[in-house]
């Protein structure tokens, strides 16, 4: 983690940074053997919660980055409520995730690659911004995206 907060000139740049500190974290997954996903989560210019999948050393279906790093980023700040916070990560989160995402109110969502087999953040469904759930947080897509779907494309190839 970074000694204080990081600012930035434009909201672009600071997603590309952060973004940056998720695609490592999906590289030390994948390095575990994980599907390289990663995420962060940032707090007043700062990472709160860092991690990533983690499904496979845990035998849990329910390890993925983001959950991980929801309950670190809530334990964090000492509330389950991160409306001032932003979750960074390398895959448009699942049903799943996104559903954890609403319940923890967080104020942000930004994420890589689009997932067109299970995305719920606009690809197959929007479930971050459903009209009928109480929260929607901000949501910004395709944030270093072919970075981010290079690391999933070359890990599956390997795999294949």
């Amino acid at each position: 983690m970074r000694a204080g907060p990081v600012t930035f000139a434009t909201r672009a740049e600071e997603d590309a940074f952060w973004m940056g500190e998720a695609l490592a974290e999906a590289a030390r997954a994948g390095a575990a053997g994980e599907v390289p996903v990663g995420a962060v989560v940032v707090h007043n210019g700062a990472v709160i919660a860092r991690g990533g999948n983690a499904m496979v050393a845990a035998r849990d279906a329910t390890q993925h980055a983001e959950l991980r790093v929801l309950r670190a980023a809530a334990y964090a700040v000492g509330d389950t409520r991160l409306t001032t916070a932003t979750l960074y990560v390398t895959l448009e989160p699942c049903a799943m995730c996104a559903g954890a995402i609403v319940l923890a109110r967080l104020g942000r969502v930004v994420f890589g690659a689009w997932d067109d087999k299970a995305g719920m953040g606009g690809s197959v469904g929007d479930v971050l911004r459903h009209p009928r759930l109480n929260h929607r947080p901000e949501v910004q897509g395709g944030v270093r995206a072919e970075e981010c779907g290079r690391l999933l494309t070359g890990f599956f190839a390997a795999r294949r």
